[in-house]
């Protein structure tokens, strides 16, 4: 985000809220973002009867809607990432400070953490759980990578377009990318880690993990490259 952007949902005004207030909003998006994710993942695999498809219609439609919420709540405030692999795209564009970008992963990553453990209260399941999902394999990775390189083409594509639709964007987005990725969309390292920590419907296993979190950062480093050069326009040439 730049310093003086408008308010989008991912570009706000970022000078008028201090540090404090951008790492609170960065931290309680995050942690609201996991609830969502791991609390309707719960929910619908209670509800569905033992059908995997519908637990995961209201995990993907939850998620989906969640976002497009978070991003307009906090958006104004901290520019609304709750990803580090997206604070990690405006950093290398110049329009984060590496600093402040460093403080934004580890927020996102201890809010994410406190969102899972908020999810197994509210569904009372063991708050300290590890995933023994396996999510194993070269398909898993590639859908990772995918789906970050979406994730992070919507982002840069609809603020350099369409500033106002961005939360849209993105919530909607996600929401399909549940359903055409064969790893159903976490795009998202801080979700990574802090899913490891819930053995429920949205859980996966530590040892699968790195792999992931190796995909998602490929995914956007390379959406990055490939926004700045799609998203260019050529000079006008003179009359």
């Amino acid at each position: 985000m730049s310093e003086a952007g408008a308010q989008d949902g991912l570009e706000p005004p970022l000078e008028a809220f201090d540090v404090s207030r951008r790492l609170s909003a960065e931290a309680l998006g995050t942690a609201l973002l996991l609830a969502v994710v791991v609390g309707s993942g719960v929910m619908g695999e209670r509800l569905a009867g033992g059908n995997a498809a519908i637990a995961l219609l209201g995990n993907a439609l939850a998620t989906g809607a969640a976002l497009v919420v978070l991003i307009l709540v906090f958006g104004p405030i901290s520019g609304a990432h709750f990803n580090p692999a997206v604070t990690m795209t405006f950093a290398l564009r110049r329009e984060l400070s590496w600093r402040l970008a460093a403080a934004y992963g580890a927020v996102q990553v201890v809010g994410a953490i406190l969102g899972v453990f908020t999810a197994h209260a509210m569904f009372a399941e063991p708050i300290l759980q590890v995933s023994a999902k396996l999510r194993d394999g070269p398909a898993q990775a590639i859908s990772e990578f995918v789906a970050t390189f979406g994730l992070i083409l919507t982002i840069l594509g609809a603020r350099r377009f369409r500033p106002e639709v961005t939360p849209m964007a993105v919530g909607l987005y996600i929401t399909a990318a549940y359903w055409f990725t064969a790893s159903t969309s976490f795009a998202n390292p801080a979700v990574t880690l802090a899913r490891s920590l819930t053995n429920t419907f949205a859980g996966i296993a530590p040892a699968s993990a790195p792999a992931f979190l190796v995909a998602q950062i490929l995914g956007a480093l390379v959406a990055g490259r490939v926004a700045t050069w799609l998203l260019a326009a050529l000079p006008r040439r003179a009359a």
